[in-house]
């Protein structure tokens, strides 16, 4: 780089120019911090990368035939979560058919990309992210699938703990065990989905699984533990759209650096407090 990383020339107009961005980042940080607990509890941090390369494929194809890149995203997304919720009933199974998604999917997103004759920004930007100014569609698109992923949560949150805990005895009790694993795989793939244009395919993890894990480190609290990670999703995705500003560089290194140091931070306090991390049981058992 000719200039200096970081200049703050003009800030002032660079941020007014991405507040739908922003708007949105704080959005997507709710969505992702919220349901980013139930992908740890799961233990399901693959299946986010899985789902995320069918979505990157989804927005490929949308962005090559000039359709909603959104909607396009939550189509591969949803197809991805369907059949990981619905094949991959055990881990091992699980595993298998996200190893197998994976590469077709960002084989699929590559191909569709090459064919694409616009922007090499727009193309890279689904891969890595990009600060652009949302417009109010797109974001009156991110504000009703964030809605719809907070309200399916908010429903399902004491019986998908209970069965994200313990399957088998929720299962005893007569929970709906594999429509509440299929609900969340769907709730899943539409988080996914409005994360992709922000922080882009490869680094979506960043967004739904460091800060729920940070979390995780500091805390077994039921109701800090959300919190928390909603806290960090937030302020990792908000400051890095602010500090990407400084320099033009893509949204993801800042992103998943904040997210990282974050989660450093977490693992030291909650070594030297002895934290003891049983996310959510209390809930269960209370």
């Amino acid at each position: 780089m000719d200039g200096p990383l970081f200049t703050f020339d003009d800030y002032g107009a660079l941020v007014a120019l991405v507040q739908n961005s922003i708007y949105a980042g704080a959005l997507l940080g709710v969505v992702g911090g919220l349901i980013g607990v139930f992908v740890m509890t799961r233990d399901l941090p693959f299946a986010v990368h899985g789902i995320s390369e069918l979505s990157f494929a989804g927005a490929s194809v949308a962005l090559f035939l000039g359709a909603n890149v959104v909607f396009g995203a939550g189509v591969g997304a949803l197809v991805a979560a369907v059949l990981i919720g619905v094949l991959g009933v055990r881990a091992r199974e699980r595993n298998s058919i996200i190893a197998v998604l994976m590469p077709f999917g960002l084989g699929l997103g590559i191909l569709f990309l090459s064919l694409y004759p616009g922007r090499t920004a727009n193309k890279f930007g689904l891969l890595t992210g990009q600060v652009v100014s949302v417009n109010d569609q797109q974001l009156g698109l991110l504000v009703a699938i964030s809605l719809v992923v907070i309200a399916g949560l908010v429903v399902v949150w004491r019986p998908l703990t209970f069965a994200s805990v313990d399957a088998e005895v929720a299962r005893a009790r007569g929970l709906p065990v594999g429509v509440l694993s299929l609900v969340f795989m769907v709730l899943l793939g539409l988080a996914v989905a409005v994360s992709i244009q922000v922080v882009g395919a490869l680094l979506v993890l960043s967004l739904l699984v460091t800060p729920a894990a940070a979390a995780m480190r500091v805390t077994a609290s039921p109701v800090l533990t959300p919190l928390l990670s909603v806290v960090f999703a937030v302020v990792s995705i908000v400051g890095g759209i602010l500090l990407s500003l400084t320099g033009g560089l893509p949204i993801s290194p800042f992103v998943t650096t904040i997210a990282f140091l974050i989660y450093i931070v977490c693992r030291v306090v909650g070594a030297r407090g002895g934290t003891r991390r049983e996310p959510m049981r209390t809930a269960v058992r209370g």
